[in-house]
């Protein structure tokens, strides 16, 4: 995996900070129309709806906090909340929009990340569909550790979904792991992005030692939670 890919991942991320919502929110050139925007926020509802059943937790660790989007939603379940992310632009607009003091930033590359405490959750967000399939299993492991036993992470990722992407940028059938991304200037970067299937990821999770529970929605989000056993 070439380290220039990654460093680029990251570039584009920090470019991307302040559009980053119009893709959630369906915005500019996300808009897909009344139905299909409807669709995807039903979607993200259930999602939403599956991490605030998880029980009270003191302490939290975010992995690619960017701009708030699902911070806003782990403040409601989480005392205390450790939220990480390479881009400081992204970080900045986090903090400003949530403005909460149970929230602790750092700025890190979590290629390079290493644990150094246990959480009771462990959550990232549209974060491990960006990580290299031969670092999977390292990363995996790190989140392993950094999970209390008892303890569980909740992830969300993307389903492979044309209709998920900005219009001027669909989805090629010839890019696999590699795909290029557009900002609304129209430059143009590389990124990893891997549309995981539920059995695959189920898979992953287990052989580091999670026990998972990994589901879909119809068309837009792979989701769920996996327990590190006591």
């Amino acid at each position: 995996m070439s380290q220039e890919i990654l460093q680029e991942q990251i570039e584009y991320y920090r470019k991307r900070a302040e559009e980053y919502d119009e893709w959630f929110y369906r915005k500019g050139r996300y808009d897909r129309g009344a139905e299909l925007n409807q669709l995807w926020f039903d979607e993200a509802k259930q999602v939403r709806q599956e991490l605030l059943q998880n029980p009270p937790v003191e302490t939290a660790l975010e992995l690619a906090c960017g701009t708030g989007i699902w911070t806003q939603e782990l403040v409601k379940v989480a005392r205390n909340i450790t939220a990480l992310d390479a881009s400081p632009e992204v970080i900045e607009i986090n903090r400003t929009k949530l403005n909460s003091p149970a929230i602790t930033y750092e700025q890190v590359d979590l290629f390079e990340w290493e644990p150094q405490r246990q959480y009771e959750l462990v959550f990232f967000s549209f974060w491990l569909s960006h990580v290299p399939p031969e670092l999977l299993s390292a990363f995996l492991n790190k989140i392993y550790r950094a999970t209390k036993p008892g303890g569980h992470c909740f992830l969300i990722d993307s389903r492979l979904e044309p209709t998920s992407t900005a219009k001027d940028a669909p989805l090629r059938e010839d890019e696999t792991i590699y795909r290029t991304r557009k900002l609304n200037d129209g430059s143009s970067f590389k990124v990893v992005k891997i549309f995981y299937e539920q059995a695959e990821l189920s898979e992953s999770l287990s052989a580091v030692g999670f026990v998972p529970d990994i589901k879909v929605t119809p068309h837009y989000f792979i989701y769920g939670s996996a327990t590190k056993p006591s």
